[in-house]
């Protein structure tokens, strides 16, 4: 461990170089669903050309590109740091418009202040002072920022299917900078969307037994869905509770008068570690068979729509270690925790199969996805500082 190095990388990171940054890319919006994400990239692109870094794109949908910047090592395997450049809507309700970031009682506010254009220049920060202070890494330390993370998470999956197939792709560490309170997450549940439609018969509900009801149907199929939430809920991981069900959307008939003809149920199902959704919903599909809800007129489609794998590392890894050390070697006493929220970390391990934590600055419950969203700039910075040292004392193996 080189202390002067090490001391020189945490003294060129700046505080007012990474407000500028968040502020800009705060300002760059890139509500999602919408597709906006362009503007976000054109942010980092132009930063991370000016600071030497090496850059490149992949348009994954129109306008919608996934950016990549690295700062060149050795051969070695390297530590990769993963983001998301898309924000939920704004919504209504902000003191100021949530677009255009100001600072107030050592806080910057805006929509993705916390989630996660915070993280974002937080890394590419941490990118930038060891360049310039001529670090000389073993291996590549790189920031990959994906598209539609809030959405269908399409930019992670075209990312994997990419790195899969490219044999140059090395890393034995990913870090995932969504909001934790510097928090060192090792272990996300992960989440699946499955859409049900369920087809009836139509009848005047004055004979509704001429009919086939829809709704009835659904009925019992939330009926199964809630007995399986109550099974899963009895049997919670340390870390990570208990996979569970939630029906977020119904829609059905088109009249009161009317035995409804078709019925549609948007369920969310979150994940541990080791499931997989398409099998949860061969389960479900066996299950509505076996309690004859698809027979005598009833018909039932269902698909997995979105799929976001979970994970777990063991709290004993190196790069869980690095993250706590390195956090407290910058002033910050970092716990280990799981959480309850998924992110695109899943799909590093499971596809690709490098281990990951989540850890990065702002909050989760109280700042992520809220009116007047902020994030402290104190964290900023000491997470810049800890990436930073983080890909200093990378085991690169």
């Amino acid at each position: 461990m080189n202390a002067a190095l090490e001391q020189r990388v945490l003294d060129l990171v700046s505080e007012s170089e990474i407000v500028s940054l968040t502020t800009a890319l705060v300002a760059a919006a890139g509500e999602n669903p919408g597709g906006t994400e362009e503007a976000t990239v054109k942010v980092l692109r132009d930063f991370c050309l000016a600071a030497g870094l090496a850059v490149s794109e992949d348009t994954v949908a129109p306008g919608r590109p996934n950016f990549t910047a690295v700062l060149p090592g050795g051969g070695q395997p390297g530590v990769l740091f993963l983001g998301h450049s898309d924000v939920v809507p704004a919504g209504t309700g902000w003191e100021q418009p949530p677009f255009e970031p100001y600072v107030r009682n050592a806080r910057l506010f805006g929509r993705g202040s916390t989630d996660m254009k915070g993280g974002l220049a937080a890394v590419v920060i941490a990118l930038k002072a060891l360049k310039d202070a001529g670090a000389d890494l073993p291996g590549n330390a790189a920031l990959v920022c994906t598209v539609d993370e809030e959405d269908l998470g399409i930019g992670i999956r075209a990312f994997t299917a990419a790195a899969q197939a490219d044999p140059s792709f090395s890393y034995s560490a990913c870090v995932v900078a969504e909001p934790t309170d510097l928090e060192t997450v090792i272990g996300c549940r992960g989440d699946s969307y499955i859409e049900l439609k369920i087809t009836g018969k139509s009848a005047h509900s004055g004979r509704p037994a001429d009919g086939r009801n829809a709704i009835d149907a659904a009925a019992k199929i939330l009926d199964l869905v809630r007995e399986d939430h109550a099974r899963l809920q009895a049997d919670q991981a340390p870390l990570l509770g208990a996979g569970s069900w939630n029906a977020g959307l119904i829609q059905g008939g088109t009249g009161t008068s009317m035995v409804a003809a078709e019925c549609t149920v948007s369920l969310d199902r979150r994940l541990m570690p080791d499931e997989d959704a398409q099998l949860i919903l061969d389960k479900l599909r066996a299950r509505i068979s076996e309690a004859g809800i698809d027979s005598d007129g009833v018909s039932v489609e269902a698909e997995v729509t979105m799929e976001m794998p979970g994970f777990l590392t063991p709290g004993t890894h190196p790069l869980v270690l690095n993250s706590v050390s390195s956090l407290a070697d910058v002033g910050v006493e970092s716990a280990i925790n799981g959480w309850t929220a998924a992110c695109d970390g899943g799909f590093i391990v499971r596809d690709l199969g490098v281990p990951a934590i989540v850890m990065g600055p702002g909050g989760l419950n109280d700042q992520a996805h809220q009116v007047n969203e902020s994030v402290s700039i104190a964290e900023l910075v000491a997470a810049a500082r800890a990436y930073a040292l983080m890909c200093l004392r990378h085991t690169w193996s």
